[in-house]
């Protein structure tokens, strides 16, 4: 299959891209094209008349960014949950249009991502997009943490990982074999070995303070296993973060290749041959750190209306 490169389908200058078209497809891996069946394509011609330069660039992002997503009829609940928390609504309204205006962020979040990937390079893109694409339910932990709402913290935790293991892959599955009726469904044995190996260690990692905290015997002071509980859970977590770093430079640096998104005719006989980016590199840094920014905002109003 073959491929020529091209010149960015934007209305701005954002910079040159690195390399071809076909190594900027083979830059995104199949984590950052989870949610691009969300999106849909967006007709410039409108903004294309318009003569101002600036202000046709501030158009095109604007059609790119917030109403190139199928989800883009929920961004109108921003706006009314800063209105809501603003004026004292009840909590379960606050709680409700921040959660309802959380869900296209983290969409475009994990787009705008993508985008600058195109101007970085995979390395730098892949890690961007490791980095925010947790970013809602990190700032919700942080901030809950903050207040002082352990339990909070948990069940965001607990929440996340069930709905990737569960939802995430069971929706994948389910919808792999509706598009591969007639064919076997493939995947990666390296890439799922190495899942499961970090699962496998995250699970012993939240496993031991629980398990050392059960078996102490009566002999030793509350205090004492509370604190040697505490030690444990702060190693194991120690032991987490540096996987999740080893893991990252494996993924991005040293064996890039197993994460890339593979080629293949019989099963992309639909996929362009060519992939360019839609907006700028400093648009794409410039909205993802504003949409950045209102996650925050709403993320604080969730934990805000959330008593323990």
């Amino acid at each position: 299959m073959g491929s020529v490169a091209a010149e960015p389908r934007t209305l701005e200058n954002g910079g040159h891209m690195k390399g071809s078209s076909r190594e900027l497809r083979h830059g995104r891996t199949a984590h950052n094209m989870s949610s691009s069946s969300l999106r849909k394509k967006s007709d410039l011609k409108m903004i294309q008349k318009v003569p101002c330069k600036c202000l046709k660039d501030f158009l095109a992002n604007l059609q790119e960014v917030i109403l190139g997503t199928k989800l883009s009829v929920l961004f109108p609940a921003i706006p009314l949950a800063i209105v809501a928390n603003s004026y004292g609504f009840a909590r379960p309204w606050i709680f409700a249009l921040s959660l309802l205006g959380l869900t296209p962020l983290a969409e475009r979040v994990s787009f705008l991502t993508e985008q600058i990937a195109f101007y970085t390079g995979p390395t730098v893109g892949g890690l961007l997009n490791a980095t925010c694409g947790n970013a809602t339910e990190l700032i919700i932990a942080v901030l809950a943490l903050a207040s002082h709402k352990i339990d909070v913290v948990k069940y965001s935790l607990l929440g996340s990982i069930l709905s990737n293991l569960l939802l995430v892959l069971g929706t994948s599955l389910f919808c792999g074999g509706i598009a591969n009726l007639r064919r076997e469904q493939r995947f990666d044995r390296k890439q799922a070995d190495v899942n499961a190996f970090l699962l496998l260690m995250g699970l012993l990692c939240h496993l031991l303070p629980m398990l050392f905290n059960h078996v102490a015997t009566g002999e030793s002071s509350a205090a004492l296993i509370s604190e040697a509980t505490l030690t444990l859970s702060r190693a194991s977590s120690i032991v987490m973060l540096i996987g999740y770093i080893v893991y990252l430079v494996f993924q991005l640096w040293t064996h890039r290749q197993l994460f890339e998104a593979q080629e293949d005719d019989e099963y992309n006989d639909d996929v362009s041959d060519e992939e360019t980016p839609v907006i700028g590199f400093w648009s794409g840094f410039i909205w993802l750190a504003g949409m950045t920014i209102v996650i925050a905002l709403l993320s604080e109003y969730v934990v805000g209306t959330i008593e323990v």
